[in-house]
C-alpha cells in the first residue's frame, strides 16, 4: 500500500441464522445502518449497488472518529460485494456469504486490506501498533455480534 507504515489485513469468518437470500435482504437495509450500529455516528448511502459511494463515519471508543468512503465496485446478490475504501483509512474489503451446512444458515467472510489514510493516523500507528489493532478487530467483532444481536431480535 504505497509504503504505509500499517497495513491490517483482515479474514474473518462469522455465522448468521439466515439464509443468504435473508442476509442479503437485511444488509440492503442501509436505511437501518446507524440504529444498528450506535458507533456508527453517520451513513449516507442510496443502496447496496454498484457504483454506490458510501460515507461513513464511525466513533470506536476512542478519543476520535473516522470518516470513510466506501465506493461498490461489485455487487453479486446474494454473496459478494467487494469496496474501495478512502478517507482517514483507505484500502479495500470484500464480504462473501455463502450458504453453511444447514439450510438455514450462512457463513459470511470479511477479507479487508486497510492502512491509515492520513498523516495523524500514521503516526498513531506506528506508536500504537496493538492498539490499532485491538481497535480495528474490535469494530468488527462488535459491529457483527451486534448485527446477529438485531436479527435475532427482530429489530
Amino acid at each position: 500500500m504505497g509504503g504505509r507504515p500499517m497495513t491490517i489485513t483482515s479474514d474473518r469468518w462469522y455465522r448468521f441464522a439466515l439464509t443468504p437470500a435473508e442476509l442479503w435482504a437485511s444488509i440492503s437495509s442501509v436505511d437501518d445502518f446507524t440504529e444498528w450500529w450506535p458507533w456508527l455516528r453517520r451513513f449516507d448511502a442510496e443502496g447496496l449497488v454498484v457504483g454506490d459511494r458510501w460515507v461513513a463515519t464511525v466513533q470506536p471508543p476512542l478519543p476520535y472518529s473516522l470518516t470513510l468512503t466506501i465506493e461498490l465496485s461489485e455487487v453479486t446478490s446474494p454473496s459478494r460485494v467487494v469496496a474501495i475504501v478512502g478517507g482517514d483509512v483507505v484500502g479495500s474489503a470484500r464480504l462473501e456469504i455463502q450458504p453453511d451446512e444447514e439450510v438455514t444458515s450462512c457463513r459470511v467472510r470479511l477479507i479487508s486490506s486497510l492502512s491509515p489514510g492520513n498523516r495523524y493516523l500514521r503516526a498513531v500507528a506506528v506508536m500504537a501498533r496493538p492498539l490499532v489493532r485491538f481497535w480495528h478487530d474490535w469494530v468488527l467483532d462488535t459491529g457483527a455480534r451486534q448485527f446477529q444481536h438485531r436479527l435475532t431480535d427482530g429489530g
